[in-house]
């Protein structure tokens, strides 16, 4: 394992150098692989390559519902790049898709921000047998900002200019220079991987990188969030029990409608109009359209579903609390009240991660989750010995998913924490 003292040398640094614009990918924009043949082909363009492939998937967050991917770019050493369309080849997009999935496993993905692509390209039945995250090894290393462009110029010196990431890319046709986008975010991935594994290799940070990407590769994802109607922006505006329900109903009935249309919510209806007309309580047509949103003839047509939506909240049985139902340690401003002995422990515990976060240039979230510190120092129990509490604390973070090197950095780090020094204190005492 690398020594933390020494983990954080200047190649972390985030001056930015000069760089040469990046305007076209080298080969020319790649015709879009629509059809089952074409996309076969891809797979025998790819299968001719070697090496790492670097991949890349766009979706239309913000248009759509599904978090599907509408387009995927796919380069590979000796083979170049291949654009797919994932959806409109009329057929089984995981069937269809098969060859190209085949070809893929044969060896490692190059991604940037890997768990944003990972789920949409499961879908399609593209996983990963080895996986390099090129935005995470820029987190190790100690870089501020871990954006494609920004990491692009600062170790390889070009330019990306900014597109269309955000833009609908479920529309047909995609224009050519939304192709020439896409092509680029793969054009230097597989330089740009080289390039972080020599700033980890030089960090002594390797090891850590490869830990914590196959952890990435292999971890099932987090269960969704039981009351996600919470989440509507401006609901902390909301009081009462019976406009908290009505924010409830207002966003079940748009996200069953969002689903069903695969419409992204918010262009349903949006949020701001949610936590008004849950305000109001509107009981007709004609006092609901009279609100902002509201009046537009959209939404005209569809006032019967929204009034609907505000009378069930009006005669629910089961109305909301203030608070989500939680299993897990309250909000930490609360412990100094509630439980004193805890907030102690997670201030000490904090301070410590801090500490080594700055020693080590990797961010306090990448060397051990937070929530998984407040659970333990919520729960913990004193054990009688510092051996005990430390292993004690190793069980804890391991069934939690810390992987090895993250234990082992924190582990004395967290027992400090828990298990203060009694030669420490009884100075205290009798200073």
């Amino acid at each position: 394992m690398a020594d933390p003292q020494e983990a954080g040398p200047e190649s972390g640094s985030d001056d930015e150098p000069e760089a040469t614009p990046l305007l076209a990918p080298r080969d020319g924009v790649p015709d879009l692989s629509v059809s089952a043949r074409d996309i076969e082909k891809a797979a025998e363009l790819l299968a001719s390559g070697e090496g790492p492939f670097a991949v890349d998937a766009e979706r239309a967050s913000g248009f759509r519902y599904s978090n599907r991917a509408y387009l995927i770019q796919i380069r590979r050493a000796g083979a170049g790049t291949v654009l797919i369309d994932p959806v409109n080849h009329g057929g089984d997009p995981v069937a269809t898709l098969a060859p190209v999935a085949k070809v893929l496993s044969t060896d490692e993905w190059v991604l940037h921000a890997a768990d944003q692509d990972l789920p949409c390209l499961a879908e399609i039945g593209m996983r990963p047998t080895k996986l390099y995250d090129t935005e995470l090894g820029g987190r190790l290393a100690g870089y501020d900002k871990v954006n494609l462009a920004t990491m692009v110029q600062k170790l390889l010196g070009l330019q990306l200019t900014k597109g269309h990431g955000a833009a609908d890319w479920s529309q047909r046709p995609l224009p050519h220079e939304w192709l020439n986008y896409a092509a680029l975010d793969v054009e230097v991935l597989l330089d740009l991987r080289h390039a972080i594994a020599a700033v980890l290799q030089e960090q002594r940070k390797s090891d850590w990188a490869a830990e914590e990407f196959e952890y990435l590769r292999t971890v099932e994802a987090m269960p969704t969030r039981r009351d996600r109607w919470r989440r509507t922006s401006g609901i902390h505006k909301i009081r009462d029990a019976r406009a908290l329900a009505a924010v409830r109903e207002l966003w079940m009935t748009r996200d069953h409608i969002a689903q069903r249309r695969d419409i992204a919510p918010g262009r349903i209806l949006p949020d701001a109009a949610i936590v008004n007309a849950a305000t109001v309580d509107p009981d007709t047509a004609e006092k609901l359209t009279a609100l902002p949103v509201f009046g537009g003839s959209r939404q005209r047509r569809m006032a019967h579903v929204w009034l609907e939506a505000l009378a069930r909240a009006r005669t629910t049985d089961d109305p909301p609390t203030s608070q989500e139902p939680s299993t897990g340690p309250p909000p930490a401003s609360r412990w100094a009240r509630r439980k004193p002995e805890a907030a102690v422990r997670l201030e000490a515990a904090r301070s410590g991660i801090a500490e080594l976060s700055q020693r080590i240039s990797v961010p306090t979230e990448n060397v051990i989750t937070p929530e998984i510190v407040r659970r333990l120092c919520w729960d913990w129990q004193p054990l009688p010995s510092r051996e005990a509490t430390e292993a004690a604390i190793d069980d804890f973070l391991r069934e939690a998913g810390a992987r090895q090197w993250q234990r082992e950095l924190v582990d004395p780090v967290l027992t400090d924490a828990l298990y203060p020094d009694p030669a420490a204190s009884d100075g205290e005492a009798t200073s």
